[in-house]
């Protein structure tokens, strides 16, 4: 069975967690390759909420084994916390593997994030503080410290020295800061060294090898695409590769192994942080949507800025990923809309644009040109089938499922586990 990527269409949040928790009970590996703590993952099983930061969401499934790969960053106080957390309700984490050669998040990357941000005022991009930007900032200018490091002391001291010689310089003549003691960094870092030993693993070989005697394996993206590094909206992005092209470099696994890729689209349009927003709503129709769907954010706490569903995005996420179907959620919150608006377009200095413009420039002066579909009043939380659904609902699934390019395969009705139509199986 080749690997499956499951990843946001739009900028995060859009319901990955629920996704990934579904096929969990049917794949042998749910495998994380991006991102750090920045990203939340919410899980219901049946009266139980789990709000998940770092872990993959596959670790609620027995049998799952849940893998933390190369390309993420890892907060190991948050990494325990969490182990900890989930411990304590019952779920069994004792088979999560941890890539040796992901990067850790050092008290001194935290430190620097928030400076900086702070330092940006109105220019802030509205990073979490978690340290996740200057993690990877230090992985490209080599002088990160990966989780193998924690187990060779002197070469620990070596790369907390060579990375606070610069740090150090900033903080202390740009943002007036105290110096940080390398003596100090090291200290705190070893005393994680042998709580998370027991999760260290060559996850290259691992995944590579179950992959050859057909186990299923599923890589997680955290964020979203308009959220990626490269193919994002730049600058108003995260540090790392949501897209479908991250799973290959964050997990160290070949595109050839990788046979499907599945897009999660939220019903409409939602995102943190600051940045370019098309279809936006700042009246009443953007709080209902935001009070009904229960917009804040799992990890930040921030209340998400809520729009319309924007096709342009959706047909974007559609070609750089290369997506094959499509999961729609929260389809449950658009009930009782009389008509509900889709941006099939944007208007552009009195120009029609089909495509989401390559231009920042451009893309930040978009204007949403949208059609209206006919909403429905019925409550569909308990619809198991698409026939089951109003035909209005059905109409507005397959609408969006034109405009954006690709089959929807499974439908949100709801929060929990059970909640979902599915058209056509992922596996």
């Amino acid at each position: 069975m080749p690997a499956l990527v499951l990843l946001g269409a739009q900028w995060g949040d859009e319901g990955k967690g629920k996704a990934t928790d579904l096929l969990g009970g049917s794949v042998d590996y749910v495998v994380r390759y991006q991102g750090g703590n920045n990203a939340g993952h919410t899980v219901v099983v049946g009266d139980q909420k789990y709000a998940l930061h770092l872990l993959p969401s596959g670790i609620l499934s027995p049998g799952c084994t849940p893998v933390i790969g190369n390309g993420v960053v890892v907060d190991p106080s948050v990494l325990l916390s969490e182990l900890s957390g989930l411990n304590e309700r019952g779920v069994d984490t004792s088979k999560l593997l941890l890539s040796g050669n992901a990067h850790i998040i050092t008290p001194y990357n935290v430190t620097v994030d928030k400076v900086t941000e702070r330092f940006l005022g109105k220019r802030k991009i509205g990073t979490t503080g978690r340290g996740i930007g200057p993690t990877y900032a230090d992985k490209i200018n080599r002088v990160g410290i990966r989780v193998q490091d924690l187990y060779d002391q002197s070469i620990l001291t070596q790369k907390v020295e060579a990375a606070l010689d610069v740090k150090n310089q900033i903080l202390t003549k740009l943002y007036n800061r105290r110096a940080i003691a390398v003596d100090q960094v090291v200290e705190e870092l070893l005393g994680y060294a042998d709580k998370i030993k027991p999760y260290v693993a060559d996850t290259v070989l691992i995944l590579n090898q179950a992959l050859d005697d057909d186990k299923v394996v599923l890589f997680e993206g955290g964020q979203g695409t308009l959220l990626d590094i490269d193919h994002g909206t730049y600058p108003f992005v995260t540090s790392s590769n949501p897209t479908a092209g991250g799973a290959c470099t964050g997990a160290g696994v070949g595109p050839t192994k990788i046979g499907r890729v599945i897009g999660i689209l939220k019903a409409y349009t939602t995102r943190v942080g600051s940045g370019p927003f098309p279809t936006e709503l700042f009246d009443e129709d953007g709080e209902a949507l935001r009070r009904i769907g229960g917009e804040r954010g799992v990890t930040t706490g921030r209340d998400r800025r809520c729009g319309w569903f924007d096709a342009v995005i959706a047909r974007y996420a559609t070609r750089v990923n290369g997506l094959t179907d499509f999961f729609l959620t929260k389809l449950d919150v658009l009930t009782g809309w009389e008509r509900i608006p889709v941006c099939v377009a944007y208007e552009i200095d009195g120009e029609r644009v089909e495509e989401l413009p390559y231009s920042q420039t451009d893309f930040h002066h978009a204007k949403p040109v949208y059609e209206y579909l006919p909403g429905w009043q019925e409550d569909i939380t308990k619809a198991k089938t698409f026939a089951d659904l109003p035909k209005n609902a059905q109409g507005y699934v397959k609408a969006l499922e034109e405009m954006s390019g690709a089959p929807i395969s499974a439908i949100g009705v709801g929060p929990g586990r059970d909640e979902t139509i599915e058209i056509n199986s992922f596996l």
